[in-house]
């Protein structure tokens, strides 16, 4: 059994606390509103005398800023954080020097599901910093899902994280503008769902539609071709979905970017290339 103490009663580090228990450890609980341990502690949780109360403490907080406040002046000798709270590389690189002149040792953290999804199948998530210590400490943290190690680098993790939501957010949004588009022509989502489901499963595969994996290979060959699909073709096509969108009455904010970037990227002589160029002009704005 080991000691945990769970620093963060949100949604997200309730659930954790459940988890850690469920799992068999002795966990603590802290919050700032110590009345949302109470269910906690009616499910066998303890209450920390303080948000420093432990070797090992697991915080989830809106921000890193919230760890700060909960600490204080605290001394953290001999303490392990694992910092799950989202954030900027810089902001976890910058926790790391202030959690290490407290004496303890900073291992950060971004977690890949949703609270109902801790310590499910298929739940992991990304964590950076020293390797032994997060190795000491593997067999507790593995009841959150598996662990994604990325490297020393206490800012690696966040940039793992941030990199999926971009991913994530992007996608899903437009989602959102496929499915309201389609409405405006009387077709219910549901109608068009196998299609969204195939298309998602088509880019992260091994196919011709397999443009995560083509993509990344073009990137790091610094090489996209553009003799079959070029991003002149592209920008052009995109064009004629954000009319689209306007003509149905619809917000264009994110696909009228979208159209901008590429034909940025067209205007800078990259018209001839593949539409993996775009990252061209993504990394020179």
């Amino acid at each position: 059994m080991t000691q945990v103490t769970v620093v963060g009663l949100g949604p997200m580090g309730s659930t954790m606390a459940e988890t850690f228990l469920a799992a068999g450890h002795d966990v603590a609980v802290w919050n700032r509103t110590m009345s949302k341990a109470e269910p906690l502690v009616a499910k066998g949780a303890r209450r920390a005398a303080s948000a420093a109360d432990g070797e090992l403490l697991v915080v989830s907080q809106i921000g890193y800023q919230a760890m700060y406040d909960s600490l204080g002046d605290a001394r953290l000798d001999g303490t392990v954080v694992v910092n799950l709270s989202s954030g900027t590389p810089e902001e976890l690189r910058a926790a790391a020097r202030w959690v290490e002149g407290r004496g303890g040792v900073l291992v950060t953290a971004g977690i890949m599901v949703p609270p109902p999804g801790i310590g499910k199948p298929g739940a992991y998530a990304f964590y950076s910093g020293p390797k032994d210590v997060l190795d000491r400490h593997a067999a507790t943290l593995k009841a959150l899902g598996d662990i994604a190690y990325v490297g020393a680098d206490q800012g690696l993790a966040m940039t793992y994280y941030q990199a999926q939501l971009l991913v994530f957010w992007s996608s899903l949004t437009s989602y959102m503008h496929a499915m309201a588009l389609l409405s405006r022509s009387g077709v219910a989502p549901k109608e068009f769902l196998p299609y969204a489901k195939e298309l998602f499963t088509l880019l992260g595969g091994d196919g011709p539609m397999g443009f995560a994996g083509i993509l990344a290979a073009e990137v790091e060959a610094g090489h996209h071709p553009g003799e079959l699909n070029s991003l002149h073709m592209q920008a052009v096509g995109m064009g004629h979905a954000v009319h689209a969108l306007a003509d149905a009455g619809l917000e264009t904010t994110v696909p009228g970017a979208l159209r901008a970037l590429f034909e940025r990227a067209d205007a800078e002589g990259r018209g001839h290339e593949g539409l993996g160029t775009v990252i061209q002009s993504i990394m020179n704005p």
